[in-house]
C-alpha cells in the first residue's frame, strides 16, 4: 500500500491530521488498532467552549450531553470559587459523549478525502537510511507494509510510534497520573457546573464531578502514580469520596473507566526525518488538567498543513517537519510548561493551603483562569503563600 501520509490512532488528534493533510491534497490514510473509533472512552469528557472556536468545530447536539455554564472549584474544607462565563469564559464549554465526538471527528476527515482503516494496528516503523518512510502493519492476521513518506504516531499514552522511530517519550512515575470514573446515574447534582474537588482525597491530581444531565455524571479521580501503593489505589480513594457524598452515593454505575495520562514538561523535540508525533503520543497533554483533546486537535491541524507543504516541496526531512514542532510550540508550549512547573509544586502543598488559595480567589474578577492569574490572585492576598512559585511570575 502507498499514500502521501499515514496517520497513526483515529483519536481527535490523529483525525485533525488527517483530515487536514487531505484539505492540504495529500493521499492519507488512518489507521486505528481498535475495532471502533472512539472506544473504549477514557476521558472525562469536559471541553472548552473557547478552543471549538479557535479550531473551527461546531458543536453538534450529536455529541452533546450537556452544556454547562461554568466550573466548580471545592477546597479541601469545602470553599467553593464558582467560575461563570462573566467571571472566566474559558472554563465555560459542554460535557460530550466522547465516542460520537471522536466519531464525528473522524468523519470529517473522511469527508476532507481521506482513507480509514478499523482494527488495523501498526508494528512497527519502516527505515531506510535512517529516514522513516512508512508503518509495518497488521490487519485481521494479515502482515503487510505501508509506505508513505511522512507518518504521523497519534497513538495516544502508550504510544510506541515515536519509540520505533528513536524519538524519546518516556516518562516518570511523577509525570504519570493514574485515573479511574464511574458514569453514575440517579444522582442529585447540578447539571449547570462542572465540579473540581483538591487536596489529600486525590493525592497530586483532584476528583471531577461532571455532569450529564439532571441525574447523570462522569466522576472520576487523577492520581499521581508515584503516589500510589498500587494502581488500584484510585479507585479506592474514588469510592471513599463518593460515599462521603450522599447526592453521589445513592447514584448507581452504568460504566467504569479506567486509564492513565502524561502530565509532564514538554519533550525536547516530536519530529524526525519522516515522521510527526501528535496529542499524548508527543506527551502535549496539560499537565495541571490532565486535559489533552484541545492540544492534540489544533497539533493535529499544524501537523496536517505541514505535512501538505512537504508533499508540495518534496521534503520530508526533519528540518522541513521542524515547521510543525516550532508550529505547535508557539500555539501552547508556554502555558504547559508553566502548568507544569506549577503542577511539581501543587502537589506538595498541604490541604490548609489549598483552603487559603480558594478563599484568596473569592470575588476576584479573572478574565481567563490560567496559572498565571490564579497565582496573582493568591499573591494579593497571601503572598507568603506564593514564595515557591515566584519564577511563574516573572
Amino acid at each position: 500500500m502507498k499514500y502521501d501520509v499515514v496517520v497513526v490512532g483515529a483519536g481527535p488528534g490523529g483525525s485533525s491530521a488527517a483530515k487536514w493533510a487531505a484539505k492540504s491534497g495529500a493521499k492519507v490514510l488512518m489507521i486505528e488498532k481498535r475495532q471502533e473509533i472512539g472506544s473504549p472512552v477514557r476521558c472525562g469528557e469536559g471541553i472548552a467552549k473557547i478552543w471549538l472556536d479557535e479550531l473551527g468545530i461546531k458543536p453538534d447536539k450529536k455529541w452533546i450531553a450537556n452544556e454547562v455554564k461554568g466550573a466548580r472549584i471545592i477546597s479541601p474544607n469545602g470553599t467553593i470559587l464558582t467560575l461563570t462565563e462573566k467571571l472566566a469564559g474559558n472554563e465555560c464549554g459542554y460535557v460530550v459523549e466522547r465516542d460520537i465526538f471522536d466519531r464525528e471527528l473522524a468523519k470529517d476527515a473522511i469527508r476532507a478525502g481521506a482513507d480509514v482503516m478499523v482494527k488495523c494496528a501498526a508494528t512497527d516503523v519502516i527505515k531506510e537510511n535512517g529516514k522513516v518512510v512508512g508503518v509495518k502493519a497488521k490487519y485481521m492476521g494479515e502482515k503487510f507494509e505501508i509506505r508513505a513518506p511522512i507518518v504521523i504516531g497519534a497513538d495516544g499514552f502508550e504510544s510506541q510510534v515515536g519509540r520505533w522511530a528513536g524519538i524519546d517519550t518516556s516518562l516518570r512515575p511523577e509525570d504519570i497520573n493514574t485515573c479511574f470514573e464511574y458514569v453514575l446515574v440517579g444522582i442529585d447534582g447540578n447539571p449547570d457546573f462542572n465540579d473540581f474537588y483538591l487536596g489529600s482525597i486525590a493525592p497530586g491530581g483532584y476528583i471531577w464531578v461532571f455532569s450529564k444531565g439532571a441525574d447523570a455524571a462522569n466522576v472520576g479521580i487523577g492520581v499521581q502514580l508515584s503516589k500510589l501503593k498500587n494502581g488500584g489505589d484510585a479507585k479506592m480513594y474514588l469510592d471513599k469520596f463518593i460515599r462521603s457524598k450522599p447526592g453521589l452515593a445513592k447514584g448507581q454505575p452504568i460504566k467504569e473507566i479506567a486509564g492513565a495520562v502524561s502530565v509532564c514538561a514538554p519533550i525536547d523535540c516530536t519530529v524526525t526525518d519522516g515522521l510527526m508525533l501528535v496529542g499524548d503520543a508527543a506527551r502535549q497533554i496539560d499537565p495541571i488538567t490532565g486535559g489533552g483533546v484541545a492540544n492534540a486537535c489544533m497539533a493535529g491541524m499544524i501537523a496536517g498543513k505541514v505535512a501538505g507543504k512537504a508533499l508540495q516541496k518534496g521534503d520530508f526531512s526533519k528540518e522541513m517537519l521542524m515547521e510543525y514542532d516550532k508550529g505547535w510550540r508557539e500555539e501552547f508550549e508556554d502555558q504547559m510548561y508553566r502548568n507544569f512547573v506549577a503542577k511539581e509544586k501543587l502537589v506538595k502543598l498541604s490541604d490548609e493551603t489549598f483552603d487559603k488559595c480558594i478563599e484568596a480567589m473569592q470575588g476576584v474578577d479573572l478574565e481567563r483562569i490560567t496559572t498565571l492569574e490564579i497565582l496573582k490572585a493568591v499573591q494579593a492576598k497571601y503572598p507568603e503563600l506564593i514564595k515557591e512559585f515566584e519564577d511563574l511570575l516573572m
